[in-house]
């Protein structure tokens, strides 16, 4: 029986020194793309795949994150008094249900699975998503709900792929590919930032996964890998022939925002179609692309 997907985590513990020195005071996950932050996407895509329970894995000077998921009593109650409707509106997604929010803290930057490993008590032995809030996707449907769909109809581990040049694997996960039927992949094997001439294939895993608690029992070990650190690709791999492993193709633009150009890129695509911003932005673009 496939156990129903309810939980995810989001590793929020890095240092964000890309965009130093924005982050020196400010989270990297709360920076704004258009007037919304980047863990808002992926609070607002993860509610919009039916999971109700969110555990952020936080570090030293990350507490606005926790603060932003809280009520503001004096500032709804200013809006409200001032007869600000729309920006009461505004606010409510950045409110939780009352115990369906918890974080726990990275206490040493030890890898993205060392993250996780941390997340053990809110995980238990349920399935879980993981979104990096680095990664914005943009499509029709939520991208965690197509990996969910996926998840219900074949169970065990779903990631979200996409194709990368050849030269660049270096810097992902990279998939060994068994069957595909140019949707979803079956996963042989997983390599993590491996040499375009050792990579077996150019698939790479963006910051979406749906994984059951099988991989837990593999990052218990805290054995490191590349970077010396604990990667959560290698306990992944560890899980491949005990349970169904899959990539997915998903549908979907993503916007990689731990990059400053794909950051500025996913401002123009977000606000370019904003109904109170989408003629503003092309004609301010004219101007600088003349």
């Amino acid at each position: 029986m496939i156990k129903p997907l309810k939980k995810a985590v989001l590793p929020v513990a890095g240092l964000g020194t890309r965009f130093l020195p924005a982050t020196k005071a400010m989270p990297k996950e709360m920076l704004p793309v258009v007037d919304k932050p980047l863990i808002q996407y992926a609070i607002d895509e993860a509610r919009a795949a039916g999971i109700e329970e969110f555990c952020l894995v936080t570090g030293r000077g990350k507490d606005s994150l926790i603060d932003y998921f809280d009520i503001a009593y004096e500032l709804q109650a200013t809006l409200k008094e001032r007869g600000k409707i729309s920006a009461l509106e505004a606010l409510a997604p950045s409110s939780m249900e009352p115990g369906s929010f918890v974080a726990v803290r990275q206490q040493e930057p030890l890898g993205l699975g060392h993250a996780i490993w941390c997340a053990r008590s809110f995980i238990g032995d349920d399935p879980f998503a993981i979104l990096l809030p680095d990664d914005i996707v943009k499509s029709e449907k939520s991208c965690v709900a197509q990996l969910v769909e996926a998840y219900n109809r074949t169970g065990g581990n779903v990631v979200a792929v996409s194709e990368v040049p050849r030269e660049q694997t270096n810097r992902y996960g990279i998939l060994d590919v068994g069957a595909d039927d140019g949707k979803l992949v079956e996963v042989k094997g997983l390599v993590e930032k491996p040499n375009p001439e050792d990579a077996p294939s150019n698939l790479s895993i963006i910051g979406r996964y749906v994984l059951t608690a099988d991989v837990m029992k593999h990052l218990s070990k805290l054995e490191r890998g590349a970077g010396n650190e604990v990667q959560l690709t290698d306990a992944m791999a560890k899980t491949i022939g005990d349970v169904p492993f899959h990539g997915l193709r998903y549908e979907g633009t993503r916007y990689d925002c731990g990059d400053k150009a794909g950051f500025l890129e996913a401002q123009i695509a977000f606000s370019i179609e904003r109904p109170d911003l989408g003629d503003a932005v092309k004609e301010f673009l004219k101007k600088y692309t003349a």
